[in-house]
């Protein structure tokens, strides 16, 4: 028994290797015949390979539905979103333009990126010729850039907005934020120009497949050098400086609604303490807050009508109150959720490819496969996230997509509940200056 489990995880072993380097485009024939791998053992091969199999399909199996949904919900998502920011001009805002250059760049991305992409992994052969090699990639490398650079934006935007906002009344304007969204594009078609000059077919002969031939999308690089260079220059450009400005930014304008949320919780209790006192002290019998005179009894009834004047006047202002205190609330929850997401979603991919150009070996070992598909999958995820995270998570957005979606009398109502929304958690009022916070959509 023992020489059998022993036998059966050495051959599951060299099965794995086998796979993985017959996959691998740094591999050759060579290299495997002189690697440290010996022959499997006869016995129990034939369970090692059905096991082998059998783990295969399941796992393609579960990236071809992880690929189709994400395909599926991202494509949704962004349409539906540029076409209720389109149809709707009361969400015509500064910040709504820049989501939708962000919604086209990840509906670009879902397109051309992740149709070829889960093809190619799953017959281990790229089949569409050279000049779709040279599109993904180059494809794939401006929609990054646009997201990346439009999240930036949106987060200066906001930080200008909310923690200088007597500065940004001047340029914050929609034309402005058009000129910056063609500025992004023309930039990102611009420094992505590397993909086309150097993406190329390359072929290849696969050993555990009777020596079929394939061809592999790379970019063929001058020199391991400018390799680099490139990867380095990516990581910096779409990750991390996008990453530290964001994170500032988002930072700032935390404290801000913070100390906004202090000193408007400050302000409603000195409130309700001042109107109890107030009330107490007019509806006290003698000299102690009105001078007693003949027509006492009448001055005593216009004051109750004053007090419950104030009473209602003092409740609006308590409801507004809590409405933006959770208005901003929210808005902290998802300035979180945005620079988590960024990070956990294009870091890997990003750190993948400088792996590989300074380290071919070890990762083309590990990040072959399974690895490498499912690390595409998670930046691709992006394209899916986004929508939910920006739009779906705001209370205009629905309204205004049920409000695109419908009509008649039930349009109309949704298009008051919109006017509404943005009237009541539209605006507040900071802590040391008239500041308007609005939300995303």
């Amino acid at each position: 028994v023992s020489d059998c489990i022993k036998a059966f995880t050495e051959t599951f072993s060299f099965c794995v290797a086998h796979h993985r380097s017959s996959n691998s485009s740094n591999t050759s024939a060579a290299e495997l015949s002189t690697s440290n791998l010996t022959a499997p053992p006869t016995l129990c091969s034939g369970v090692c390979k059905m096991m082998f199999v059998f783990v295969s399909d399941l796992d393609q199996t579960v990236r071809i539905f992880l690929y189709c949904l994400l395909f599926m919900l991202s494509v949704l998502g962004n349409v539906l979103i540029i076409t209720v920011l389109l149809r709707n001009k009361r969400l015509r805002t500064v910040t709504n333009t820049f989501l939708l250059s962000l919604a086209v760049s990840d509906l670009m991305l879902c397109l051309f990126c992740i149709p070829f992409t889960l093809i190619s992994n799953l017959l281990e052969d790229f089949i569409f010729g050279s000049a779709v090699c040279k599109a993904v990639p180059y494809f794939m490398g401006i929609s990054v850039s646009v997201s990346t650079f439009s999240l930036v934006a949106i987060s200066l935007e906001r930080y200008s907005a909310i923690c200088k906002p007597l500065k940004s009344r001047v340029w914050q304007t929609k034309s402005h934020a058009f000129k910056v969204i063609t500025a992004t594009w023309l930039f990102s078609f611009t420094v992505m120009l590397p993909y086309p000059i150097y993406g190329n077919l390359v072929p290849f002969t696969r050993i555990n497949d009777n020596n079929s031939t394939g061809n592999m999308c790379r970019l063929l690089w001058p020199n391991d050098i400018t390799q680099q260079s490139w990867y380095i220059f990516q990581l910096l450009l779409l990750s991390l400086i996008p990453g530290i400005v964001m994170m500032t930014a988002y930072g700032l304008i935390s404290c801000e609604l913070y100390n906004g949320i202090q000193f408007e919780m400050s302000q409603r209790k000195r409130n309700q303490g001042k109107l109890l006192t107030t009330m107490v002290c007019k509806y006290e019998d003698g000299d102690g807050c009105y001078r007693q005179n003949l027509k006492r009894n009448r001055t005593i009834e216009l004051q109750r009508l004053s007090n419950t004047r104030t009473v209602k006047i003092n409740r609006i202002r308590s409801n507004s109150s809590t409405a933006n205190l959770m208005a901003k609330k929210r808005v902290i929850r998802m300035l979180i959720v945005i620079v988590v997401m960024f990070f956990i979603c294009w870091t890997p991919i990003l750190c993948a490819n400088a792996w590989r150009a300074f380290d071919k070996v070890s990762a083309g070992r590990i990040l072959s496969g399974t690895a490498i598909s499912f690390i595409h999958l998670l930046s691709y995820t992006s394209a899916c996230v986004n929508p939910i995270i920006y739009c779906f998570m705001n209370k205009r957005f629905r309204m205004a997509f049920l409000a695109t979606f419908t009509c008649g009398t039930k349009k109309q109502a949704h298009i008051r509940e919109i006017e509404e929304e943005a009237g009541t958690t539209g605006s507040s009022t900071s802590r040391c200056t008239n500041v308007s916070v609005s939300a995303p959509c």
